[in-house]
């Protein structure tokens, strides 16, 4: 037991020794934080897959930082939930990291890019293993601020004004989750989010906690892009470098956003009736309105940033339906959603890499060219349009039954149409991209490099695979022991508080 809670710390300390390593060794060794990035990456991911069997064989972990027990310490907590979204996060950053050792080539700063990247990388971790209010909040701000250097980090002018705009609503967003903070703790005097969960289960329901969930939905509804907090993600999503991309839609907006959110929302505070019923609003708005907006668009990222907004309204409503088909089906998709969009940004990448232009309309005929970037988007497309049988089919299908026995008909039916609609858009994108004639100025068009292919090649193979996982029940102890952390709700505080010897 000891020993397993002892890897809980290295989530946070092995990519924050990477981001040092890298500012302090790699400014002028050309290769080393290319493999710094990977190494640091490839332990995490390591030591997430870890971390599923540990809570598996043991429960709930808590690591009590310096010794001192709750709910007076510091607590870093491991459970099914968690190391769920662990192993999310560290896999699309590992395969990211990959796709990068080429990608960033066109950049000078190489080291600069991976130390950013790994103390984003530190700050995502964080949030999630963190079992205080406060050091959530400090982990945001860690995994934000490297975000908005990202955004920025080409440095023309549009990216600068994305990444501005970016941060400055980004801020709006920590001063509401920062009040937030501020009236739990001055109504029950701690910080600890099992030891708050228990308070608050005492005192019972009031205007307290009905007012801090408002600001918890506005804060970290704007963290993660929904529907009507978007205004930043179109803007800030293009202009990142496509590794940056395909982290800030397929992790960032997840680990910062919903699952802090509902790691609160459920096991701190407790869900009622009206709360999720503003999520489920706020979910079919996202899907429905995030689809809508994408199909007009003829720049390839600014349409896949648009349909971020509409998939995580899926998994905001399969999770806000309360019923544990919901949160399994909302949590499958949020783990889908992570590997089939990180790899339409990847995609994307590819794209403007060989050809110079992100715009679908001066397109056309790359499938010949570069078959395997032609072949994986023709995938992630299917994926995230929902066809049977990639990964996006079995999530959405879930959602969707799950509203219908919840009694809630019209939510199934706007996940449909949005599901259409999403082939729609992912039809055109593979016409005018991929398919037809390929004009005279691609002809010396290559694919490109091999770093590059393989992490492609890599999450379509995720993507194929996803829905045999389901059927197979290897995702019971992975995706069922999350989902029954959120179902347990408030019973967090008792699981939490009597782990602790």
């Amino acid at each position: 037991m000891t020993g397993a809670v002892n890897i809980i710390p290295f989530f946070v300390v092995i990519p924050l020794a990477g981001a040092f390593l890298t500012a302090l060794l790699a400014k002028k060794i050309k290769w080393l934080p290319d493999i710094i990035g990977s190494v640091t990456t490839l332990a995490l991911l390591a030591i997430s897959i870890l971390s599923i069997f540990k809570v598996n064989a043991y429960g709930a972990l808590v690591y009590s930082v310096g010794g001192w027990k709750l709910p007076i310490g510091i607590a870093m907590v491991l459970d099914g939930f968690s190391s769920f979204v662990l192993v999310t996060v560290n896999l699309i950053a590992f395969i990211v990291g990959i796709y990068a050792v080429n990608y960033m080539e066109r950049f000078t700063s190489k080291w600069k890019f991976y130390t950013l990247f790994l103390l984003m990388l530190a700050g995502m971790n964080g949030v999630v293993i963190t079992g205080d209010l406060f050091n959530l909040f400090v982990f945001l701000e860690i995994a934000s601020v490297a975000s908005y250097a990202l955004v920025a980090f080409g440095t023309e002018k549009h990216e600068l004004e994305a990444a501005f705009k970016y941060a400055a609503m980004s801020t709006v967003g920590s001063l509401f989750v920062l009040l937030g903070i501020a009236f739990l703790y001055s109504f029950t005097s701690t910080l600890n989010m099992a030891d708050m969960a228990r308070v608050l289960t005492q005192k019972g329901a009031n205007n307290i906690t009905v007012m801090v969930s408002v600001l918890f939905i506005m804060g970290f509804g704007l963290k993660a892009a929904l529907v009507p907090f978007h205004a930043w993600l179109p803007d800030a999503h293009p202009s990142a470098p496509a590794p940056i991309s395909a982290m800030l839609s397929g992790v960032l907006i997840k680990s910062l956003g919903i699952y802090a959110l509902c790691r609160i929302i459920y096991n701190v505070i407790g869900i009622t009736a009206p709360v999720a019923s503003a999520l489920l609003v706020l979910g079919t708005l996202s899907m429905v309105v995030g689809v809508f907006l994408a199909i007009g668009q003829w720049d390839l990222k600014r349409l896949l940033a648009y349909h971020s907004i509409s998939q995580i309204g899926y998994v905001i409503l399969g999770i806000a339906l309360g019923t544990p088909l919901g949160i399994f089906g909302g949590l499958f998709h949020l783990f889908n959603h992570s590997v089939f969009k990180s790899l339409l940004f990847l995609n994307s990448g590819a794209v403007e890499y060989s050809t110079g232009t992100r715009d679908l309309k001066k397109m056309g005929g790359l499938m010949g060219k570069m078959p395997v970037t032609g072949g994986t988007n023709l995938v992630a497309s299917m994926s995230i349009a929902g066809i049977p049988p990639f990964n996006g089919f079995w999530s959405k299908l879930i959602i969707i039954i799950a509203a219908v026995q919840a009694g809630k008909p019209w939510f199934a039916f706007w996940a449909v149409l949005a599901s259409l609609l999403t082939l729609a858009s992912f039809t055109k994108v593979m016409k005018y991209a991929f398919f037809g004639t390929l004009k005279e100025k691609w002809n010396k068009v290559k694919e490109v490099p091999v770093f590059m292919k393989v992490s492609m090649l890599a999450l379509a193979l995720i993507c194929v695979i996803g829905g045999a996982l389901l059927i197979s029940g290897v995702n019971e102890g992975f995706l069922g022991s999350a989902s029954n952390v959120l179902i347990e709700g408030t019973g967090y505080a008792k699981v939490i508080l009597g782990s602790v010897k």
